[in-house]
């Protein structure tokens, strides 16, 4: 499994023969790249509704998305996506085949209003499991990567994802403000019990401006890889 950052919290993942575009967000410091630069995932997988979320989803729409139910509905009218999983997306708690990744969808603790002209319902905010095996028969030698999207601390990190889903590594974000920030971020990765992590949602806007080192401070256990824009990593 490879992961590369193209700032904020967006990210390229790729499990065996299978591309995964998560939160598509070009706009921002962290990255060289406008959108067209990027070649067409398989899947995009969108956490939420936000805009520094879902800005260039309307760049991949060959891809099949994964998202709730109401977002897919909204990027389906607003984008042109055609396609979704299971035919209307995912909703919490649900694991679906994407091509040769098993996706997980679990909670987050945020908000998840789309503000247009009016304001729309995109249901649940979310974070993403990935992993090249099915949670019921993930092993010592399968790879799970847990994307925690936009979220407070939650003891679900601890008593579900760390505990059930069991990732090998853990983006969390850290920019506070809007989010849990490098201190609450740190208990989050020590409760997943994961070997690695990744900052993300930081040093975007103003209000997010973070030193990640903060974080890597505050980590115990886990090695913590704080990523330039347009870097990758392997975790294979």
């Amino acid at each position: 499994m490879e992961l590369t950052w193209h700032g904020h919290s967006t990210w390229h993942v790729t499990v065996g023969g299978t591309e995964l575009l998560i939160d598509p967000f070009f706009d921002n410091p962290k990255t060289d790249l406008e959108a067209s630069d990027v070649d067409d995932p398989d899947y995009v997988l969108l956490t939420h509704g936000h805009a520094d979320h879902i800005a260039h989803a309307g760049e991949f729409t060959d891809a099949t998305l994964v998202a709730t139910p109401e977002l897919v509905s909204y990027c389906q009218e607003e984008f042109g996506f055609e396609d979704a999983v299971g035919g209307m997306g995912m909703n919490l708690g649900g694991t679906v085949e994407c091509g040769d990744a098993y996706v997980t969808m679990v909670r987050a603790d945020h908000t998840n209003g789309i503000m247009t002209e009016y304001e729309v319902d995109a249901g649940m905010p979310a974070g993403f499991v990935i992993s090249d095996a099915h949670p019921n028969e993930a092993d010592a030698e399968s790879t799970t990567l847990y994307n925690a999207g936009d979220t407070a601390l939650m003891s679900e990190m601890r008593d579900v994802v760390g505990d059930y889903l069991e990732p090998d590594a853990a983006i969390v974000p850290i920019g506070d403000h809007f989010t849990m920030g490098p201190r609450q971020a740190a208990i989050a990765v020590d409760w997943l019990d994961v070997d690695h992590a990744f900052p993300q949602h930081y040093d975007t806007f103003p209000p997010i401006e973070q030193d990640p080192q903060d974080f890597v401070d505050n980590v115990d256990d886990a090695e913590v890889h704080v990523l330039a824009g347009d870097e990758s990593f392997d975790l294979s």
